[in-house]
């Protein structure tokens, strides 16, 4: 069934077909398509359902189908109004009978980017709030009051500001404050989502600003905000304090990586600062031990997901030896063990060139390290060495053929001349 087939039909039945949502709005913004959602109104659902034998139903507060349209599995959604009977996301009383208007349901939604329609098959625009004004002036602005009914959308404002790096009206902001109270009791699923997807943002620093500005960063993400005017060398970070620094680094490896388990290291690469006791500032001795301490006590707040964990870990434990080392068994010890972490040399390199402006050789050419020590294994001990001494005989010679290929490669690319950390 193709798009125009089943506008016709919902208007023969007596409804209306509408497209809402992301695909509307950046349609608008002449981006990227995006997986299309459709609104009907003025269809009951058992009506739909009649004409629609296929569709799947996936809602469950209010009804959701799967519908294929132009070969492709859209949601589609009936119009309904909202009114708000308790706390939180599920305190709403949801109406969605054949009386419910496109503009009631346009009313009900968060920022008036997101509250446009295109009525189907004539693709007529339905801008009741300024939406395509806003996203013009590249602006958040929220469509009324009921913007605090569902606080999370507090944080949707935020990540939407990161994704788009469009900027919050100063109304919208005071709606956002005003959500602090609902929002200490949500799940934390709901704040880990909106943090997963502003992670993946092009900015995602814009989003804990922004929560800094509506003063919810202290509340949803009391980690970052305890990096707050915790002062560090000058000579090192001529940024500012260990929140600037964290907030500079992550927007770095976004720009080098997609990766989002890369990024959460990097976000959290410093935590342990924001325990660091004021007599000892600018200094942050044992910061390393104290942040993967801060850590674990986030992922008790908010499970997070394992690799990004992982990768934290060890990004969190490893980031100042790294630069540091002079040891070749150091050297290549932190290469053999990266596996550990999850993540890839490229994503690991990111996080450490963004925190230390720059990689020590034995990370630019880190790869052919590896792979130089992984061809020597452990089937190649001299007969003879049993159990610890084949460990300890495998580490010597993985060593030996570090040593050999940072020789290799300084001769290579810089005819013979000597290389910090090539040694």
């Amino acid at each position: 069934m193709t798009e125009k087939e089943f506008a016709l039909a919902v208007r023969g039945a007596g409804g209306r077909l509408y497209l809402v949502g992301g695909y509307v709005r950046d349609m608008m913004r002449q981006a990227g398509p995006k997986d299309k959602d459709y609104m009907v109104s003025g269809l009951s659902e058992s009506a739909f359902a009649a004409m629609f034998p296929r569709a799947q139903k996936v809602g469950k507060s209010f009804p959701v189908y799967l519908l294929e349209v132009d070969c492709k599995s859209c949601e589609v959604a009936f119009a309904r109004k909202e009114r708000k009977t308790g706390r939180g996301y599920r305190g709403f009383e949801v109406a969605y009978d054949p009386a419910v208007t496109v503009e009631d349901d346009l009313f009900r939604r968060d920022t008036t980017m997101n509250s446009l329609a295109l009525e189907l098959p004539e693709q007529r625009l339905i801008d009741l709030y300024g939406g395509q004004e806003d996203i013009r002036q590249k602006r958040i602005r929220a469509v009324s009051r009921h913007f605090c009914e569902d606080p999370v959308r507090a944080l949707r404002a935020a990540r939407q500001a990161a994704e788009l790096g469009f900027e919050i009206t100063a109304e919208t902001y005071k709606l956002m404050r005003d959500c602090a109270g609902e929002l200490a009791a949500e799940p934390p699923e709901r704040l880990q989502k909106e943090l997963e997807r502003a992670l993946a943002a092009p900015r995602p620093s814009l989003f804990f600003r922004a929560l800094a500005q509506a003063q919810l960063l202290a509340q949803t993400f009391p980690e970052i905000a305890a990096l707050r005017g915790k002062s560090q060398p000058q000579a090192f970070h001529p940024e500012g304090d260990a929140y600037e620094h964290t907030l500079l680094v992550l927007d770095e490896v976004a720009a080098e990586t997609r990766s989002l388990r890369a990024r959460f290291a990097g976000l959290t690469h410093d935590l342990g600062k924001g325990t660091t006791l004021p007599e000892m500032l600018p200094h942050h001795y044992g910061h390393e031990k104290r942040g993967l301490a801060v850590l674990e006590k986030w992922n008790e707040r908010m499970t997070l997901p394992g690799e990004w964990l992982k990768a934290a870990r060890f990004v969190i434990s490893q980031h100042m030896r790294v630069p540091r080392m002079q040891k070749p068994g150091k050297m290549a010890e932190i290469l053999l063990s990266l596996h550990k972490s999850g993540l890839t040399m490229a994503e690991f390199s990111a996080v450490i060139r963004a925190d230390s402006h720059g990689l020590p050789f034995y990370l630019e050419h880190g790869e052919e390290l590896l792979q130089a020590m992984l061809t020597i294994s452990g089937g190649e001990a001299p007969q003879g060495l049993q159990g610890p001494s084949i460990g300890e005989w495998l580490r010597l010679q993985r060593i030996k053929a570090f040593q050999q290929a940072c020789a290799a490669i300084a001769a290579k690319s810089y005819e013979g001349g000597e290389i910090k950390h090539a040694k």
